[in-house]
């Protein structure tokens, strides 16, 4: 979308058009939820993350003061509510370990794991295992097509660690999955 378009929906936003807001959350969505769920992982907690960065944007919108694009503004917003979300997601998984280890039901962790998978899940799994920075800019440059710049105006780091982490992420991804590539499960 031209910036002139969307400064023009920001106005009718801002004067109250539901109209106006709905074309932009339509717009971008694909991408907020994209990079909810590169730091999250989940597609359920990508869901609500998005749809509470919305909520989050449309009652700040008065505050945006257009020093920013506002889609890097937005992705800021999702960015943070994301990483949010897996801080308490951590606290719970902290909690209920420590139940399941105070109730000796610590072997329950290990089950479910699936033994047949397709590539794309292995491929999933091993982005996921990345550490969460470096899994959002393998996510975000690889997946997205962001260029460098974009991502290091989203994630507030340089380019320079944008670059460092995506040799990193993509690195360990290659190390993850050769058993792949050799043809061993």
């Amino acid at each position: 979308m031209p910036a002139s378009n969307e400064q023009e929906l920001l106005i009718e936003v801002k004067r109250g058009s539901h109209d106006a807001f709905r074309v932009l959350v339509q717009t971008h969505m694909k991408q907020a939820y994209d990079i909810a769920y590169s730091i999250l992982g989940d597609h359920d907690d990508a869901d609500d993350v998005t749809q509470q960065a919305f909520v989050n944007v449309h009652r700040s919108l008065t505050k945006f003061r257009g020093e920013s694009d506002f889609g890097t503004w937005l992705f800021r917003i999702v960015k943070n509510c994301a990483l949010n979300r897996l801080k308490q997601r951590k606290k719970k998984q902290r909690r209920e370990v420590e139940l399941a280890i105070a109730n000796d039901e610590l072997v329950s962790l290990n089950a479910g794991v699936a033994t047949t998978e397709d590539t794309r899940a292995h491929v999933e799994r091993a982005l996921h295992e990345l550490p969460t920075l470096q899994r959002a800019v393998v996510m975000l440059r690889h997946m997205n097509g962001l260029s460098t710049r974009q991502v290091s105006k989203i994630l507030e780091c340089s380019e320079g660690t944008v670059k460092t982490h995506l040799h990193r992420g993509l690195k360990k991804m290659r190390d993850r999955l050769q058993y792949l590539k050799d043809g061993v499960p």
